[in-house]
């Protein structure tokens, strides 16, 4: 890639996009373009036409979308189906209608079959029903993945996807109500820690900052009405409750390592992408997975390791400090069973993460910790 190209991140302002920015930017290249939401609504079809227009771009990164855990999907399926929709097609049909060539079009790994073999192979997707808790987002993203796959085959374009595993890190949504498994439970964590030693102005300063706190929660910490003074005894002991089994597998990347393999993929000449998302295609089992074609360039990124969100709830109350009951409430759904990625394309390309899960997480909890004194 050429230091002076003209990219613009659609996104910047969320955790991935603005991750990929300071990657770019670290490694020199100087025409970054961005737009918030208040001055480029991606929805508006006319808004992004007229954006392109003005606007020469080299290359696109689409990391714009709408996000959210278990909780926001179950609660918000038309918006996330609709927005996410909206985005993608606005953004990669004014990119290719505007001449842009090259365009990195950011997943998610809930695209692939709720039953899929794990790890997840890239040639996994389409191969069964998608897990019913995410399936509005999950169709908005295959239907990206296949507006790419479509513009390169009719117009000869370069467009490429990436499917990340879940991801944590620099300017995650810690929102209890629409965040994610990780900064909820960082959250979470660090709220029971506070009630522990009954410091309850820091509980209503990260109220403040992060969002309202779920009355369930505000219960089980036995946190006093707001204003109580810091000498105030709790309502009773913290006893904190996490949703689910605890069973659950999941894998975790930080987003700096993915803005890393962005950089690293969207760097990778066309015939040593096409080398590596072919080759599969061509394997034995390639009458069993029909749904890729040579022109999709696909690839999953991730770390190839997983845990239960049991061994991650420990992992993260031994880094965050708290010391009280834990208690599982299995009514609450589970998700997915298992969501491991192969990630064998991007291994064979030469890319692994620089970041182990524990580092990773003492480092964003570190950054949360600093939000809480500006």
């Amino acid at each position: 890639m050429n230091k002076n190209m003209r990219i613009f991140i659609a996104g910047h302002g969320g955790m991935v996009g603005s991750a990929i920015q300071r990657c770019l930017q670290k490694e020199g290249f100087a025409h970054i373009l961005t737009r918030p939401h208040a001055a480029l609504d991606l929805t508006d079809q006319h808004a992004v036409k007229q954006f392109f227009n003005e606007n020469p771009v080299d290359y696109v990164v689409l990391a714009a979308a709408r996000v959210g855990g278990i909780h926001a999907n179950n609660a918000f399926p038309a918006d996330f189906i609709y927005q996410n929709l909206m985005i993608q097609t606005n953004v990669i049909h004014a990119a290719y209608a505007a001449g842009v060539q090259r365009l990195l079009f950011l997943g998610s790994s809930c695209i692939y079959p709720k039953n899929a073999p794990q790890p997840m192979r890239e040639e996994a997707l389409l191969g069964g029903p998608l897990e019913p808790t995410n399936e509005p987002y999950a169709i908005a993203k295959i239907a990206g993945i296949k507006l790419c796959e479509s513009y390169n085959r009719q117009y000869a374009t370069h467009f490429r996807s990436v499917m990340p595993t879940n991801l944590y890190g620099p300017n995650d949504n810690y929102d209890l109500e629409t965040s994610h498994v990780l900064p909820a439970l960082i959250r979470k964590f660090h709220l029971a820690k506070l009630a522990e030693r009954r410091n309850w102005h820091a509980i209503e300063k990260d109220e403040r900052r992060c969002g309202k706190i779920p009355d369930d929660l505000h219960e089980a910490l036995g946190i006093p009405p707001a204003g109580a003074a810091n000498n105030v005894a709790g309502t009773h002991a913290p006893k904190l409750v996490l949703w689910g089994s605890g069973k659950p597998y999941r894998e975790f990347l930080h987003v700096d390592d993915l803005a890393a393999a962005c950089l690293f993929i969207m760097g990778q000449p066309d015939d040593v992408m096409a080398d590596v998302c072919r080759a599969s295609l061509t394997t034995a089992d390639a009458d069993a997975v029909p749904n890729l074609r040579p022109e999709t360039y696909l690839l999953n990124i991730g770390t190839g390791e997983d845990l239960t969100i049991r061994e991650l709830a420990g992992l993260v109350r031994d880094i965050v400090g708290y010391r009280g009951d834990i208690v599982w409430d299995p009514s609450r759904p589970d998700g997915t069973f298992k969501k491991q990625l192969d990630v064998s394309r991007l291994n064979q390309l030469g890319w692994r993460p620089s970041r182990s899960l524990r580092a990773g997480i003492e480092s964003t909890y570190r950054v949360y910790l600093q939000s809480m004194i500006r």
